[in-house]
């Protein structure tokens, strides 16, 4: 993880309870050595099976974790976008759970 991340666990955990969020990982630059002032954070978030989240969910939740990681802005990614090969390749190895099991 990049030290230069500040994440303020207690009230990530509270978002993550109050949406159903079962995992939170974050990948990108925020995961790397190139991660600047200026850079975003790119959030992959999992969902309860039980937890029914919608495009607006996923607004709110981006809004909530850039007040969360300084007004950063925060790009929201289900597993569905996995599903694309280059995609999940770039995702994965950069990937490192913030939350959940």
């Amino acid at each position: 993880m990049n030290s230069a991340v500040n994440i303020p666990h207690e009230r990530m955990a509270d978002l993550c309870r109050r949406y159903g969020i079962r995992s939170l990982s974050l990948f990108g630059s925020a995961t790397r050595a190139d991660f600047r002032p200026d850079s975003d954070i790119d959030v992959l978030v999992e969902f309860e099976k039980n937890a029914e989240a919608s495009l607006f969910d996923l607004v709110e939740i981006a809004r909530e974790l850039s007040e969360l990681f300084g007004n950063r802005a925060v790009d929201v990614v289900t597993p569905a976008v996995l599903r694309n090969p280059y995609r999940r390749r770039a995702i994965l190895k950069d990937l490192e759970r913030v939350y959940g099991v």
